[in-house]
């Protein structure tokens, strides 16, 4: 859902995820029809780092002592 998210709307992906200052960035990026593509580019990869960073930290929360 949220890839979907990233590449329609990338500028609310950002706050889906926590990142607020990079959600108004993005939508002025946004704004302009040239900059719809980098815009979602980043968003995917804004969404693929949280997703590795939440796994990576549910992983020490998880692990044995």
């Amino acid at each position: 859902m949220r890839f979907i998210l990233a590449i329609a709307v990338p500028w609310f992906q950002f706050f889906t995820i926590g990142r607020p200052f990079s959600g108004i960035l993005c939508l002025l990026l946004q704004a302009t029809l040239i900059g719809w593509l980098p815009a979602a580019i980043w968003s995917l990869y804004a969404l693929s780092r949280y997703k590795a960073d939440r796994h990576e930290n549910f992983g020490f929360i998880c692990a044995p002592a």
